[in-house]
């Protein structure tokens, strides 16, 4: 199972999550975590143009030997010329890993599909991936309606989206297995919910409280289990074989090293009880305005 982990890198540009005490790994722990990945059988690597000197600091270490898959920040409204930008911003992209080409380029906002420069961004996909700069082309989503939107102005090679013990909407929604059964390669984040998940109610900051029924949920079926909350989140995605990779984010090799030892177990899958819809929630991006 450990080879369906892809590694996140998000952290190597930004101090990133709620559960984030340590802040950006330096460059000796980040040269670290990745020869870690790499012997445990990992080859995929998550960053994105917009998370800080990730992908700089991707290409100073090496990656040539890696599945790099990156995203495009969003597209400017000033833009005169979309197929331009989107050219550039590989460019760009391509120098600072230091590679020729990546395995997949995502649109960080898949709304851009929908937009004026909707066609022309799509064209300007095509057109990398048919000069083979790009193996995969596709979009990072927060939510499976996403994909409705868009799939008539792009049909992707690879579709990123969050899932979870709380969050099985893109299961639940049918897109799951038809991403599947169309061959579209799927990779999962925010199996820990950026730590909260793992932490202890302690430390779980005061604004979630409010979620109280579901944590409690979780905790109980923690206990039933006898499992740690790393092992059950891994094990619950993991589970589904419909996931090609499932992408963790680490501040240090030591947090690394035990989510390796814990993905290296049987899976498990959480009960069905245990999901919620609430996107103020299951989306980062809301929580601070909780």
């Amino acid at each position: 199972m450990i080879e369906r982990l892809a590694l996140g890198t998000v952290q190597f540009g930004v101090a990133y999550g709620v559960a984030n005490r340590s802040g950006q790994p330096n460059r000796d722990e980040a040269e670290m975590i990745l020869a870690l990945a790499r012997g445990a059988g990992i080859d995929t690597l998550d960053t994105a143009i917009a998370y800080g000197e990730s992908e700089r600091r991707l290409g100073e270490i090496g990656v040539k030997c890696w599945r790099v898959v990156t995203k495009l920040p969003a597209v400017p409204d000033d833009a005169p010329d979309v197929s331009a930008w989107v050219r550039e911003s590989v460019t760009g992209s391509l120098a600072r890993l230091g590679v020729p080409s990546i395995t997949g380029l995502l649109l960080h906002r898949s709304a851009d599909l929908l937009g004026r420069h909707g066609a022309a961004l799509a064209a300007a996909l095509r057109k990398e991936r048919n000069d083979g700069r790009v193996t995969k082309i596709g979009v990072s989503i927060y939510e499976p309606a996403e994909l409705d939107a868009t799939w008539p102005v792009l049909s992707p090679d690879l579709v990123q989206a969050p899932f979870s013990v709380f969050d099985r909407r893109l299961e639940s929604s049918g897109w799951l297995a038809r991403l599947y059964d169309e061959g579209i390669e799927v990779h999962t984040r925010s199996a820990f919910l950026q730590g909260l998940l793992l932490m202890a109610p302690s430390d779980r900051p005061n604004k979630f409280d409010r979620w109280s029924a579901v944590w409690t949920k979780w905790s109980e079926w923690l206990d039933a289990t006898g499992m740690r909350a790393v092992r059950a989140a891994l094990a619950h995605a993991l589970s589904y074989p419909e996931i090609s990779r499932v992408l963790v984010g680490v501040d240090s090799a030591e947090q690394l090293a035990e989510i390796i030892a814990h993905a290296a177990v049987s899976t498990a899958r959480a009960p069905a009880s245990l999901a919620t819809d609430d996107p103020d929630l299951l989306n980062p991006s809301r929580w601070n305005t909780l």
